[in-house]
């Protein structure tokens, strides 16, 4: 009478944690790509209120001319939160985020929203007329922008 053999080998077992170890060295360092991109999502979602702020001046048309950090939104967004140090905004209306708490290869750079429009807010401010904005431009290195375009959301490269 013949015994069937039961169980694997040490060859095989070797070679399913070698192939284990190879998808997980492939694998991590693109999973911690996706965690800071996910954590600089949150640093854009917390320029929302200023670029809500910013949008209505635009539309709307400013009586006087508006300096850096007079935009009525600094206030709140100014406040520190996990990872976010500070908002601050320009005269032109780019909205920069200092980022902190994500990791070491983002910590302490900026990332800016800048507003896009048909013509100039200072034209617009000697005629008194509404400047028509169009959109917003995330991480254009242009208006300050520092952080690496891989750790960015896919809305946010430029």
């Amino acid at each position: 009478m013949k015994q069937l053999q039961k169980g694997f080998t040490l060859i095989e077992l070797m070679i399913v944690v070698a192939i284990i170890g190879i998808l997980a060295a492939v694998a991590l360092p693109a999973y911690q790509d996706y965690t800071i991109r996910a954590k600089m999502s949150e640093v854009i979602l917390g320029m929302s209120a200023c670029r809500t702020s910013i949008t209505e001046v635009y539309q709307s048309g400013p009586a006087t001319a508006i300096a850096a950090g007079g935009w009525g939104c600094e206030l709140l967004a100014t406040q520190a939160t996990k990872y976010v140090a500070g908002i601050t905004t320009s005269a032109d209306g780019i909205i920069s985020a200092t980022v902190q708490g994500i990791s070491t290869s983002v910590n302490t750079s900026f990332v800016t929203l800048a507003p896009m429009s048909t013509s100039a807010l200072v034209a617009t401010l000697v005629t008194g007329s509404s400047s028509a904005l169009y959109g917003w431009r995330c991480g254009a290195t242009a208006d300050g922008t520092n952080t690496p375009p891989k750790y960015l959301p896919g809305s946010c490269r430029g």
